[in-house]
């Protein structure tokens, strides 16, 4: 009777929502045959958290366990990475963009935001260009990179690192790993995401950046775009974001965020968490 009588003051002491929600775990299969892993966590209006390049589902932790107090919280491991499975094909953009779609309708999901990282700002912005926006509510982009057009210097260099992955990936991936956050982050965490990206296969990993460096002209994306769209990225993005605004004008909100690393979600989740709860709560029910 006391520990029912204490439990029954906490929910009165924290109000509705605020204990933790019990996180949930499943899978989708494709129309090509591949079982895509997602977590979710919450009820009400869902939001579709997309990582990067090589990245885990639970990089997006923080998000879950606050904002699932207010939404349907769900957040996937893209083809081949994480728990999903590992196939030798349909690693292109416009091909994971399919399985996001299919999420979305296997799961049921209505007028979902769409949220992509790094990477899954490419990945979203096919989904617009192949499905539109009737069936979500908004797009929120987080430091993706998303040039005008195709810099040589840049695509020299990351075509070296992708040889260098292939010579010693442990150690470029580590370095990699640790450069995403300018804040410090426990080793243990570290570690861990280490051994997530360690599990996509190595000639994946460079077949996905080869693709992300052939796709430059977004405007067949930009041209469906009516609904609000955020950009949240850290000052190194600054470009991006100027071409953003030049492109879509009021239809895109910017969020700089200053002092944080590539993986701002993690570096400040407090600030993430509060900006795009503001956009989804300005966004029409």
């Amino acid at each position: 009777m006391r520990f029912i009588l204490i439990l029954s003051l906490m929910c009165i002491l924290t109000g509705p929502g605020a204990m933790a929600q019990t996180t949930q775990s499943g899978f989708i299969k494709t129309a090509d045959g591949v079982h895509i892993h997602y977590i979710e966590a919450g009820q009400g209006r869902p939001l579709v958290f997309i990582p990067g390049w090589t990245m885990p589902a639970w990089i997006w932790q923080k998000q879950i366990d606050t904002l699932s107090k207010k939404y349907r919280v769900i957040a996937v491991d893209p083809r081949s990475q994480g728990e999903s499975d590992k196939p030798a094909y349909g690693h292109l953009p416009e091909s994971r963009a399919r399985d996001y779609k299919q999420l979305v309708d296997q799961l049921g999901l209505k007028q979902p935001v769409l949220i992509g990282w790094s990477m899954g700002c490419g990945e979203l912005l096919s989904y617009v260009e192949q499905f539109g926006e009737d069936n979500i509510s908004g797009l929120v982009l987080v430091d993706g990179l998303i040039p005008a057009n195709k810099n040589p210097k840049l695509v020299s260099l990351m075509q070296a690192w992708t040889v260098q992955l292939q010579q010693d990936r442990r150690k470029h991936a580590d370095i990699f790993v640790r450069s995403m956050f300018n804040k410090p982050v426990p080793e243990k965490y570290l570690q861990k995401l280490m051994r997530s990206t360690m599990v996509v296969p190595t000639d994946t990993m460079v077949t996905l950046i080869d693709n992300m460096l052939a796709v430059t002209d977004f405007s067949k994306a930009f041209s469906r775009i009516n609904h609000p769209m955020l950009f949240m990225y850290e000052p190194a993005m600054q470009v991006n974001a100027d071409y953003l605004k030049a492109k879509l004008g009021d239809k895109v909100r910017l969020a700089r965020f200053d002092g944080d690393g590539h993986a701002l979600f993690v570096d400040d989740p407090i600030k993430f968490n509060r900006v795009l709860d503001q956009f989804v709560q300005s966004l029409p029910k």
